[in-house]
């Protein structure tokens, strides 16, 4: 995959390691300054408490990043069995502790099985959910119960890999490969409810966003040094199936026409001799433009 310096703007994407404590609009603030340029954003939020995988895009990569979003997660985290959290992980006030002493590896295995597939998970009250037009973290902390609806989510893998046990707490590292969407810290909570002693997320690390993982992503320390982008045009041929047309039809597509459907489910890259043209997808008998990044 190639790269390019960031000496000046241009359009692509970063690969941060995002660090504990920072927020995402943190990084996004840092990467504005790296990449000489205020068009930029980030896909997918990133509590401060997490590490990992956060996708900055850059210039024109920044239309993308709704869709960068929306593709498939995986994570390193600690449940911590014992106690719940207002926030459902460790940054919240605890709210009630029962010695989880008594609960077997065997059960939490057991309890986790249940979390595992296409389920209805409900967020977080504080979280970025808006109810009534209002973030659900902001009602929370002025004091509101907030009542929050169940989603679909799948959790396409949840993985025990390791037990720790101290008086009291019992602390579960797992791996979670899961859809957009989806809250650990609800995973965490549910676990710990399902066993009966309460539970929140203690630690959090994104491996993956989509096709990005940690062996690409840089440090902002790493990037301050040397600041690099992925090309735009690798980003879409690596995130989504490719669909090569003819010059004649790179003008049509240049100019906002559609195409004859692709066949496939969700956006489809669309590159013509000179390069990347624009993201399409089949609606309504057809393929229509979800993004034109040529004038």
């Amino acid at each position: 995959m190639g790269e390019q310096p960031a000496g000046s703007p241009v359009d692509g994407l970063v690969v941060v390691d995002k660090p504990a404590g920072w927020t995402s609009h943190d990084v996004v603030a840092r990467m504005r300054r790296l990449a000489h340029t205020r068009k930029v954003g980030h896909a997918g939020t990133l509590d401060p408490m997490a590490t990992g995988v956060l996708l900055i895009g850059v210039g024109k990569a920044t239309r993308l990043l709704g869709h960068l979003a929306l593709t498939e997660k995986g994570y390193e985290g600690t449940f911590r069995l014992g106690a719940t959290t207002n926030t459902d992980d460790a940054e919240g006030e605890v709210l009630t502790t029962t010695p989880a002493d008594g609960v077997t590896d065997e059960a939490i295995t057991g309890a986790l099985a249940p979390l595992t597939g296409p389920i209805q998970q409900v967020p977080p009250q504080v979280s970025a959910i808006k109810i009534d037009g209002q973030r659900a973290y902001k009602r929370a902390r002025a004091g509101e119960d907030v009542a929050m609806v169940a989603r679909p989510v799948t959790v396409h893998e949840l993985t025990v890999l390791g037990i720790r046990r101290e008086p009291g707490l019992v602390d579960v590292d797992v791996r979670v490969r899961c859809s957009s969407g989806t809250y650990i810290r609800s995973l965490a909570r549910d676990l710990g409810a399902a066993l009966g002693v309460g539970g929140h997320l203690t630690a959090l690390r994104r491996t993956r966003v989509g096709a990005f993982d940690l062996a690409q992503a840089r440090t902002l320390d790493e990037l301050a040094e040397d600041c690099t982008v992925v090309p735009l045009a690798d980003v879409v041929a690596t995130t989504f199936p490719r669909r090569d047309v003819d010059a004649e039809t790179a003008d049509a597509v240049s100019h906002g026409g559609r195409l004859a459907p692709a066949g496939n489910e969700g956006p489809v890259g669309v590159f013509g001799p000179d390069g990347l043209l624009a993201l399409f997808e089949d609606r309504d008998g057809a393929a229509r433009p979800l993004v034109v990044f040529v004038p």
